[in-house]
């Protein structure tokens, strides 16, 4: 069962913990908390570390205890935030995180920490990235406890790299001074996964950050700058839907689908009232005709075809090359009567590297403005 309720103020407190008593008893697995420099003491690849004690276990608070912190640090009028705060919903989230011996776990807005403690029973190093200051407190006193197993990072982590220049005030971040503090160096694309990410999409940007995330792995800046970085997210059904969307489910089948199933594996890791999905960057991604350099031409390729799903993608690749759309179709075998909303996404990338080595559409058949007003979206 899960709660999504905003986390109320000093006065009807305590009408609001005999509610979220009744729901810890049904063990609601989701908590609202609150929103929120300290700088990071150290990076995990900068001190040795003692080896996590095989017999470590930490208390792990039950979700009426959850509640209670979460209350306990509230304030009028917070934005809608979600936790995990059923144990048993940490465990299964840790079991399909498959880490190796040391793996590297950044979590995303631990509020009360259940999940964070479950990490750390299991001998993962974990980097905590809390954005609100009241739930820094209870955190950095369980850092302290610890050998180096726990790094905690007063940090938005949907608030990394924002656009523009300069400096700026946590809990907004840059991602390479945030890497740097930790310790965690770049790798090649092609090798395995260097760190694994826990979180929530934010509610009520859960579109507008997956695109965020678009852009930059095909840029491989930002997080994807020091290589294969896997998402592990909950999401709205309405966002699952659209990311696995198969051709011809008009409805759902958008750019998004085929730009993320193209970039990405997605995996379906546990059902609730919302979804918790793996997406690991695709290690080929980066082969044949595509770069990081054109990659964000492909983007608004695949954005412009999509525009409209029911209409022809001859007429499209006509609009672009006059009369070359026939030719090109048939050299890649794809039926000419074909609607943009039929393609597959591996088909989109066929069609997009024979276009780049094709002597018809050899010209800039977009435009670099177009380009950079499709990059600058308010994020």
């Amino acid at each position: 069962m899960l709660g999504a309720v905003p986390s109320p103020g000093l006065t009807g407190r305590r009408s609001a913990l005999a509610a979220l008593g009744a729901a810890a008893a049904a063990l609601r697995p989701f908590l609202c908390g609150l929103p929120g420099c300290r700088a990071p003491r150290r990076g995990l690849g900068q001190v040795p570390r003692q080896h996590p004690d095989s017999g470590l276990q930490l208390r792990l608070p039950e979700a009426a205890e959850a509640a209670r912190l979460v209350l306990e640090r509230a304030r009028p009028s917070p934005p809608l935030r979600r936790f995990i705060a059923c144990p048993d919903l940490a465990r299964a989230v840790h079991a399909s995180l498959e880490c190796g011996p040391e793996p590297v776990v950044l979590e995303c807005e631990p509020g009360p920490g259940v999940l964070t403690r479950t990490l750390l029973n299991a001998g993962a190093r974990v980097v905590a990235l809390e954005s609100d200051r009241a739930f820094l407190p209870e955190l950095q006193s369980l850092e302290n406890s610890l050998h180096g197993q726990l790094e905690v990072v007063h940090c938005d982590f949907f608030r990394l790299d924002p656009l523009g220049c300069g400096s700026m005030k946590p809990p907004a971040m840059y991602s390479e001074k945030l890497f740097e503090n930790l310790g965690i160096l770049a790798v090649p694309w092609t090798a395995d996964v260097p760190v694994k990410i826990i979180g929530f999409l934010p509610q009520k940007k859960e579109r507008n950050t997956l695109w965020k995330f678009i852009f930059v792995m095909y840029e491989r800046s930002s997080i994807y700058r020091y290589g294969r970085i896997e998402l592990n997210m909950f999401v709205s059904e309405k966002e699952y839907k659209v990311l696995t969307a198969k051709p011809g489910e008009l409805r759902s089948y958008q750019a998004l689908s085929v730009l993320l199933q193209t970039a990405c594996e997605i995996q379906l890791l546990h059902m609730v009232s919302i979804l918790y999905l793996r997406m690991t960057p695709r290690r080929h991604l980066f082969t044949g005709g595509m770069t990081t350099t054109n990659s964000s031409t492909f983007i608004h390729m695949v954005k412009q075809c999509l525009a409209k799903r029911k209409s022809k993608l001859i007429d499209r690749l006509n609009s672009w090359s006059p009369d070359s759309g026939s030719k090109i179709l048939r050299e890649l075998e794809i039926p000419e009567n074909i609607i943009t909303g039929n393609l597959y996404p591996e088909e989109y990338r066929r069609l997009f590297e024979a276009m780049e080595h094709s002597k018809e559409f050899s010209q800039s058949w977009l435009y670099d403005e177009v380009l950079e007003n499709n990059r600058n979206i308010n994020f």
